[in-house]
């Protein structure tokens, strides 16, 4: 986001006060106090960002050195019960292929594995092996006290408000694996 962002967060294409616009600036710079719009949605990745980093940091020093965020959205995707190549790709957002080579490496890892359909011999599911199960409920454990480290930080109540509040803009549809097809993937 070099080209987009400065060191202070602001936006170099729409904020009236990048001093290096060749435009001549038409309206007077917003307070100090006047948070611009764009700042939102770039906190909001960043704390999430800290949040997975500080998750895959933990999770490789309790033995999942391999397991990248793409391959927890794809381990929920496949869940408890498995999932086909094709119901993985739909539930991330992603094309079939996509899905595959994903579900391939997790494959190769050793946190999942290709099994039969006992209801339908044409089809082949993804499975959770063990070592996958096992990064899955480390992941719960490990954001459950980054939680509590969060709450020890801000104070109980207003990360709960907060938490409180995303709801609420939130829809309740919103809430969805496919954020691999809307980060980048096909």
């Amino acid at each position: 986001m070099d080209n987009v962002v400065d060191e202070k967060k602001v936006n170099q294409v729409v904020d009236p006060r990048n001093k290096a616009s060749t435009e001549p600036r038409k309206q007077e710079e917003p307070p100090e106090d006047d948070v611009p719009g764009f700042e939102l949605p770039l906190l909001l990745f960043a704390g999430f960002r800290t949040l997975i980093d500080r998750l895959h940091a933990e999770l490789a020093s309790q033995g999942h050195p391999d397991v990248r965020p793409a391959h927890g959205f794809a381990m929920q995707a496949i869940g408890v019960r498995g999932a086909s190549a094709s119901e993985v790709g739909r539930r991330l957002g992603v094309s079939k292929q996509a899905a595959g080579k994903t579900t391939d490496r997790l494959i190769t890892l050793g946190y999942a594995e290709r099994t039969d359909d006992p209801a339908d011999a044409r089809r082949k599911l993804i499975r959770l092996t063990p070592h996958g199960i096992d990064a899955l409920r480390r992941s719960a454990a490990i954001f459950d006290e980054l939680h509590a480290e969060w709450a020890k930080q801000l104070g109980a109540g207003r990360l709960r408000a907060m938490e409180d509040d995303l709801r609420t803009v939130v829809p309740p549809d919103a809430f969805r694996l496919d954020a691999a097809g809307w980060l980048g993937g096909s």
